[in-house]
């Protein structure tokens, strides 16, 4: 399978058929080679490619290759290639001859969004496309089998499609796609389109290799946004005040202007300097010798203590959103035999992408283009138009791949709008802006610090009769989204993932007497999606007390889990498959410890299952994890394990190693140095176990299992060692993973 990620400014030619309910058929794609070939996609054409579009999503060449559209944004997760078997499942196309295309946000915009939605995130990349460009894929093999059967002057309903070929099935002629690829290209969009029953699949559910060339990231052949070079490019780097909210007083750049290969120093905004030059090195020396003076700020006076604080005091607090509830905690807690506590801590956490924040950006009084690695193609458009001061038809912004996204890249597009205010003061050079990595840890948009209070009532045949559930923590959407906070009079909906009372983050136990709220504490330190997000640590909270309330009970962990769980058959399941996959009921090997958890978030059912041991009471070896998860229907289930996999380092680098921490109103890790992740020979084993138990759901596979990793791990150590943590990360306590 070959690859075709062209990402260039694309000129559109109306052809005979107009744009029917908002599907764009009959244009010539005539493709540029110039971004093309600076972003090194190995698209070997130089000269325009005429091939027809037979709806929006399908492109049918001559010689049956097939390019499927894809809007989404691909950071690993293999979103291109579940998106692109979506599509052909019902083009009926021949899967070896499938590369991609992505169209640019402008050529979305010009086209009243015949594309949808670019943003990916929330585990969505697949889940909220897949009908539309399913039924793509289904109205092109309709036009295309209609194309032939009017070629035959048959009726379409005798000829079928499968693998490209398109056969008459009464008489056994036979045609290709390619050969009829530009007649079909003139028909209309069907309107009503049929889509195959899951039980007709051939293509969904299985595990096909990727087609967004994984030879050329394993080589480093493969062009990031960090690697990219455009004729007569320059490059620049920034510096934003430290501490979140000051402003620039002043600078004396006599020095830095003076330097080897530096074009100049220019302001950025209110709040920041870069500087110019042919190289990034010479940028970065360059701007050590600038001499900045901040304003001062009261914010110069917030701790990470003070913060804590904060939070503590939330944690009693009287102005609170109530989030799910359910029976009368009050009298449930008034009237228990005994009661138990606990108070748990989460910090702010940084996404520290591989890839610093980068972008290219070019500017004239006449237009503007962005070469950007984006979760959001359409965010980074209106970040430009923003910026730019241009309209919108002169501006476009050509998606770059993202060396890691993890939802920074996504709303924030902070270093989108620097990399344009930065070219507009080098009119007609296309510069590329690279943070630093210091840049990158001290201007982040951090996973919310948090504390919670669990409470539980316990009557005296050993029942839980009510539970307490007490978060204290900044909003993300009241800083980022406040029109949503505002809508829900004044409460974040986000703040309760994996708590609520239904949806896709729906809580899976019920209790008799049930309250969860939200003592909203906003901070300085600006918040933002971290992969998982909220889910993350309300896991942490909500699993490692059951554990709890199942001692205190009496009660085996599992078997409590299923006495809450009778209306949640799904998340039995995944619960069950850890369970049984770990020997749950079997003992342990000496030494050997073991802890479980179970969540739903973005609409899947996860579970998680570990054995650990425990030296010098500090030292945590994971020796195996069993992960369950039932996301509803699969698309390539490969994948889905590569991402399990993939979450549970994330998961464990946030439990052992990773917070960020305030001083001064400014972050104090700088570098990976201070900011860690688990390394290769700490990483367990994991073993993935798929069901596919969700009927018509379709829901997240890339951020859900994150959640649980903690929790398990957490569980087994206090089995091993008698001591509940419930403070992250467990460097802190002085635990650490071998």
């Amino acid at each position: 399978m070959t690859t075709n990620t062209n990402t260039s400014r694309r000129h559109f030619i109306v052809g005979s058929s107009a744009i029917a309910t908002g599907l764009a058929i009959g244009f010539d794609f005539s493709i540029m080679s110039e971004a093309n070939a600076a972003i090194g996609t190995g698209t070997t054409a130089m000269t325009p490619l005429v091939t027809p579009e037979i709806g929006v999503w399908v492109v049918v060449k001559p010689n049956d290759d097939v390019i499927v559209r894809i809007v989404r944004s691909e950071m690993g997760q293999g979103t291109i290639t579940g998106l692109a078997q979506l599509v052909a499942e019902e083009l009926e196309c021949d899967w070896k001859k499938v590369s991609y295309d992505y169209p640019s946000p402008a050529e979305n915009l010009k086209r009243n969004k015949v594309w949808g939605s670019y943003s990916t995130g929330g585990s969505r990349g697949i889940r909220t496309s897949e009908q539309y460009v399913r039924k793509g894929g289904a109205a092109a093999r309709i036009m295309l089998v209609q194309a032939a059967a009017n070629q035959w002057g048959v009726p379409a309903a005798e000829c079928v499609a499968k693998n490209s070929v398109i056969t008459h099935t009464p008489s056994g002629r036979k045609t290709t796609f390619g050969k009829v690829s530009v007649a079909a290209s003139q028909l209309e969009v069907p309107k009503e389109v049929a889509l195959k029953d899951p039980k007709e699949w051939k293509l969904i559910g299985k595990s096909v290799n990727r087609i967004d060339g994984t030879a050329d990231k394993v080589t480093g052949k493969q062009v990031y946004a960090i690697d990219l070079k455009l004729p007569g490019m320059l490059t620049a780097t920034i510096k934003e005040s430290p501490v979140f909210g000051s402003k620039l007083k002043s600078y004396d750049a006599a020095k830095a202007q003076s330097m080897k290969g530096v074009k100049k120093v220019v302001q950025v905004g209110d709040a920041a300097v870069a500087v110019i030059a042919d190289t990034f090195w010479q940028a970065k020396m360059a701007l050590d010798q600038v001499n900045i003076v901040w304003e001062s700020s009261p914010n110069e006076n917030v701790s990470s203590a003070s913060i804590k604080k904060m939070l503590e005091e939330g944690l009693n607090a009287s102005d609170i959103f109530v989030g799910n509830s359910n029976g009368d905690v009050k009298s449930a807690m008034s009237n228990a035999s005994k009661k138990i506590e606990a108070t748990y801590f989460y910090p702010f956490l940084n996404h520290a992408t591989l890839e610093p924040q980068t972008a290219t950006a070019k500017w004239t009084t006449d237009s503007c283009e962005a070469w950007v690695p984006t979760q959001d193609g359409e965010a980074s458009l209106a970040a430009v138009i923003a910026a730019s001061g241009l309209p919108a038809e002169k501006c476009n912004v050509y998606k770059v791949n993202l060396g890691g996204g993890f939802g920074r890249r996504g709303a924030f597009q902070d270093y989108t709008t620097q990399a344009v205010n930065i070219a507009k003061q080098m009119p007609g050079t296309p510069v590329k802006l690279i943070w630093t990595r210091e840049e990158d840890m001290t201007q982040g948009r951090y996973h919310p610090v948090m504390m919670c209070k669990m409470t539980a009532a316990i009557d005296d045949k050993k029942n839980i009769t009510g539970l307490n559930m007490r978060l204290s923590v900044q909003s993300i959407l009241a800083a980022v989204r406040p029109a949503v906070v505002a809508a829900n009079k004044g409460k974040d909906p986000v703040v309760y993932q994996g708590l609520d009372q239904i949806g896709e983050h729906g809580i899976t136990y019920s209790f008799p007497n049930l309250n969860i709220d939200h003592a909203m504490r906003n901070t300085h330190v600006p918040p933002g999606f971290w992969r998982g997000v909220n889910v993350n640590q309300n896991a942490i909270f909500i699993e490692t007390f059951m554990d709890e309330m199942a001692e205190v009970t009496d009660m085996d962990a599992v078997e409590f889990r299923r006495k809450h769980m009778q209306n949640y058959p799904r998340a039995i399941a995944v619960l069950n498959a850890v369970a049984d996959g770990i020997g749950w009921t079997k003992p342990a090997a000496p030494g050997v410890f073991r802890g479980v958890a179970q969540m739903r978030s973005f609409g899947s059912y996860v579970a998680a299952a570990c054995e650990l041991s425990v030296k010098n009471g500090n030292e945590v070896k994971i020796h195996r994890i069993v992960a369950a998860t039932d996301p509803g229907f699969i698309v390539n289930p490969a994948q889905v394990a590569r991402q399990v996999s993939g979450s549970f380092v994330y998961g464990l680098s946030a439990l052992f190693e990773e917070e960020i921490t305030i001083e001064k109103g400014a972050v104090v890790q700088k570098n990976f140095d201070t900011f860690g992740s688990i390394r290769l020979s700490q990483m367990p084993p994991v073993e993935t176990i798929v069901i596919q138990g969700g009927g018509k759901d379709w829901g997240g596979v890339g951020e859900p299992t994150i959640a649980v990793a903690a929790p398990a791990v957490l569980n087994a150590f206090y089995r091993a060692t008698g001591k509940r943590l419930r403070t992250v990360p467990l460097k802190n306590s002085g635990i650490k993973l071998v």
